[in-house]
């Protein structure tokens, strides 16, 4: 066997091993139920336990993140900036925006807020990276935003990513790749200092805070190794908040929660959606790859590697908004939501990208390959196993028990332990409905227009997190599942664009 075929097995060894430990960790839990319902109780109970503590640690987090949070947004980092960092406005933004097909209202409300923000847009380089196959709707669009934003920024560049390009992934990262490569072109023509450019790449509906590149800036220029740093802010999904679904809701008020959670753990962040980092970086690695789904992530993995595990990301407590799934119809929406948790959970692709290059990278130290494996590999398999064993598995031994009349302190005790386990769950996420109610954006004029109705839906947005089992089930677990089996098959993803709905306006 020669050396190419036994690294595509070894690699394919790699691509299984989350998969095959999310199966075997069920047909165990199911085989233990049946053969041994005593044990099978130890262990769901045992593992309850785990969940509950792990759990009650992320609370922890959530709230030092929280109030992380509530001090960041009372800063004026323009001013702050202007005092402490003298050399701010030699620094360019690079602002990426890929689009596939999206509206022309999309695109315009994203680049009229961006000329809203509390800083010197003529600062701004921003990257409208459009698809070939969407010329047609997409030329008008491109035409559209020079004539109307050209004379807020420093320079706007549009893109064209060919089709069909050989070794592409139709998607996301290919398009960023193609753009990525365009625009060095226009920076080294124009001989701008890599090291006075700071990117930020975001999806075409993201909205940010307006004191986004005032409080990068300040961060970049105040970090000790800036160019060995990316930047990740928290995600909110409040644009289309208030007019999307129940279940819409909860599941990306869940994605804030749990990214607000990792913010407050440095050592865990990986890059999620929209991200800042240095040009400089970004060269040297090459750009986003253009042959996986996702490349939001896997750009941290590549900086970490290249740089011999001397690379981080650096949390930002101001958020960027965005919409949730939701585009006016309920089952299209559902669809819709799973479609993207499965993207998402297909970042397992990680997985035997970073065992890989960890394995062949001597330079990189032992505890960082550790650390980022253990991570990555433990959070896959709790994503894809914990909501079905706590919920669905949870009982199976102890009713099999009842009916082999295997009556022990175990049997008898079980019941009570997990309800008490479930209960102290139940607080954290009651503490996370409070703060789901306070980051609300206002209610749009249109929607509170009856004095009732206004309230009933403040009390809808309290009461809609006691789907939160069914959607952990449905929206967390079966995805994680689909994508990690989908990886261990070797049945490859493609990328799936979210749909993208305008909200209401009100007049």
């Amino acid at each position: 066997m020669n050396e190419n075929y036994r690294n595509y097995y070894a690699y394919r060894i790699l691509e299984i091993i989350p998969g095959f430990l999310v199966w075997t960790t069920f047909i165990v839990a199911i085989v233990l139920s049946f053969l041994a319902p005593i044990w099978g109780i130890y262990f769901i109970i045992a593992f309850d336990l785990c969940w509950v503590l792990r759990l009650s640690y992320m609370w922890i987090h959530l709230i030092i993140s929280w109030k992380k949070y509530r001090r960041a947004i009372k800063i004026d980092w323009q001013k702050k900036l202007k005092e402490e960092c003298t050399t701010w406005n030699d620094y360019y933004h690079i602002i990426f925006l890929p689009t596939a097909g999206e509206p022309q209202e999309i695109i315009d409300t994203t680049l009229s807020k961006l000329t809203q923000v509390k800083y010197d847009t003529k600062k701004f380089i921003v990257v409208l990276a459009g698809e070939g196959r969407f010329t047609e709707h997409f030329q008008p669009i491109a035409d559209h935003v020079i004539k109307k934003y050209e004379s807020y920024f420093h320079k706007i560049i549009i893109t064209l990513h060919p089709d069909n390009i050989e070794g592409d992934v139709v998607g996301k990262g290919s398009n960023l790749y193609h753009a990525g490569h365009e625009v060095k072109k226009y920076i080294d023509a124009n001989n701008y200092n890599y090291e006075k450019l700071i990117v930020s790449t975001f999806d075409i509906d993201t909205i940010t805070h307006p004191q986004y590149f005032s409080y990068l800036t300040y961060l970049f220029l105040t970090h000790p190794d800036p160019y060995h740093a990316s930047f990740q802010p928290m995600a909110f999904y409040h644009n289309n908040v208030w007019e999307s679904d129940i279940i819409t809701r909860v599941v990306a008020n869940s994605t804030t929660f749990w990214l607000l959670t990792e913010l407050s753990r440095p050592s865990r962040l990986f890059t999620f959606s929209s991200h800042s980092m240095s040009w400089q970086a970004l060269v040297d690695i090459g750009f986003w790859q253009n042959n996986i789904v996702t490349e939001d992530s896997r750009i941290f993995l590549q900086c970490l590697i290249h740089y011999d595990g001397n690379y981080k990301v650096e949390p930002m407590l101001i958020p960027v908004s965005m919409n949730t799934v939701y585009v006016g119809h309920f089952w299209r929406s559902v669809k819709n939501q799973y479609k993207q948790m499965r993207r998402w959970a297909y970042g397992v692709e990680h997985f035997p990208y970073m065992v890989w290059h960890f394995r062949n990278n001597k330079k990189i130290p032992l505890a960082v390959k550790l650390r980022y494996t253990w991570n990555q590999t433990e959070g896959v398999y709790s994503w894809a196993t914990a909501p079905v064993l706590i919920t669905l598995m949870g009982w199976l031994p102890l009713k099999i028990a009842e009916r082999q009349s295997l009556t022990t302190v175990a049997t008898q005790n079980a019941p009570f332990i997990m309800e008490n386990l479930m209960r102290l769950g139940l607080f954290s996420v009651i503490t996370i409905a409070l703060m789901g109610v306070i980051i609300l954006p206002p209610m749009p004029l249109h929607l509170k227009s009856k004095f009732l109705a206004k309230y009933f839906r403040y009390i809808l947005m309290l009461l809609q997190w006691f789907i939160i089992p069914f959607s952990m089930i449905l929206f967390g677990s079966v995805p994680a599942i689909d994508a990690q089996t989908r990886l261990m098959l070797g049945k490859y993803m493609g990328f799936w664009v979210t749909e993208k709905k305008l909200k209401k306006v009100d007049q």
